[in-house]
């Protein structure tokens, strides 16, 4: 990315304070960088355990699967799930709040005992199920901040700040230069006018 400037005064002060912004963000923004990826991390490794306890909590019922043929699948169903809002790291992400489950009526001495604990292990399975979704789609989010903000870090790091500050460089060099010259060609007018002087003297 070129920098444009101008080779005067105004110009330099424009770039030393856009250079300053950037010299006290880059700070924040790199704690704020690794702050996301820890996050991403943790985010990620809780997903892959609430899995594990999925297929876990599975593999504890897999004595009931043949009785599951005999449940009622219309028995119980979700009607809703609360979604709260949670900052991390200044980003927001989804948390899980309540599940509301709708379970229908059934005349227990019709259907068997182990009904009840159907319910209770559907319910176990789906907040299992519900809450790795909702953790990974956290982890996707920070990551998609976390990408951003490398991306920002790196301009201001790699581009930017050696960009504004070799645009000061120039723009100074240029400046002693043009002063270097302005002194050099007043003391070749004194010099001229002293000989001019000199010899008007001399007639």
């Amino acid at each position: 990315m070129a920098i444009k400037f101008q080779y005067n005064k105004t110009s330099l002060t424009e770039i030393g304070k856009q250079l300053k912004v950037r010299q006290k963000a880059l700070p924040t923004l790199q704690s704020k960088e690794s702050a996301l990826r820890l996050e991403v991390r943790k985010a990620k490794v809780e997903s892959e355990r609430l899995d594990a306890a999925l297929e876990e909590t599975l593999r504890r019922y897999d004595y009931l699967a043949a009785l599951w043929n005999e449940f009622d699948a219309g028995l119980i169903s979700i009607t809703d799930v609360e979604l709260l809002t949670v900052k991390v790291a200044g980003v927001k992400t989804p948390a899980l709040g309540e599940i509301t489950y709708e379970i229908h009526p059934f005349n227990a001495f019709v259907k068997p005992a182990w009904y009840a604990d159907g319910v209770a292990i559907l319910k176990e399975l789906s907040r299992l199920g519900i809450e790795s979704e909702v953790y990974r789609e956290k982890a996707r989010i920070l990551d998609y901040q976390r990408k951003k903000t490398t991306q920002k870090v790196n301009l201001y790091e790699k581009v930017q700040i050696p960009g504004y500050q070799e645009a000061i460089r120039k723009i100074k060099r240029y400046m002693e230069d043009e002063e270097n010259l302005s002194k050099a060609s007043s003391k070749i007018v004194k010099t001229r006018h002293a000989l001019e002087e000199e010899e008007a003297s001399m007639v």
